[in-house]
């Protein structure tokens, strides 16, 4: 859209150019007729044949740095875009590692208590009048549950180091996109 606009900008500037003195404003005429009388004295060239490469130069000019702020202006909005996608993951990811901790607190509980359990009723200390090999069966129980609390202790563990690293990554893409917003805005700044 910037660029249609340009475009019709530059077009109008070249067609009130090339219109010449017809179309030019009360100003314009005067100091195009003190030219002229100037070139009549002088016998030289005109010094508004002088212009007009001149305009011309500053119209391609101002075109260039138009289409160059729209380009630049497009490019922000890209990275800002991405800028706001990546916070977003980063956000959902930390989150996400928060549960992980909270849960990996619970089960390392959990699997302490059975480990606790066990020991105890591997230690002998049982009730009185229950025979200790009556145990054995509900020892085995107890060794299957700290097992398996042991498991999901680990791949709690393993997930929780998983999301780090990935979590790690992204923070990086999210350092570069804002290095490349900086960049983008020294740039701009320098103009």
């Amino acid at each position: 859209m910037t660029q249609v606009k340009g475009a019709a900008l530059t077009a109008a500037v070249l067609v009130a150019i090339a219109a010449g003195s017809a179309w030019r404003p009360a100003a314009a005429q005067a100091t195009a007729a003190a030219a002229a009388k100037a070139e009549r004295r002088s016998g030289g060239p005109s010094v508004t044949e002088d212009v007009l490469p001149a305009l011309l130069i500053e119209v391609k000019g101002l075109r260039a740095a138009m289409e160059q702020m729209a380009s630049s202006n497009a490019q922000a909005q890209l990275l800002v875009g991405r800028l706001q996608l990546q916070e977003g993951r980063i956000n959902g990811m930390i989150r996400r590692l928060d549960t992980i901790r909270d849960t990996l607190v619970s089960a390392k509980r959990d699997f302490e208590r059975m480990k606790g359990v066990q020991k105890m009723m591997e230690g002998g200390e049982h009730e009185p009048g229950q025979p200790k090999e009556d145990l054995g069966p509900m020892i085995e129980g107890v060794k299957k549950e700290a097992a398996a609390a042991q498991a999901n202790v680990d791949r709690l563990t393993a997930e929780e180091a998983q999301l780090t690293s990935d979590l790690s990554v992204e923070q990086s893409r999210w350092v570069d996109i804002n290095r490349r917003l900086d960049e983008l805005e020294r740039t701009l700044a320098k103009r």
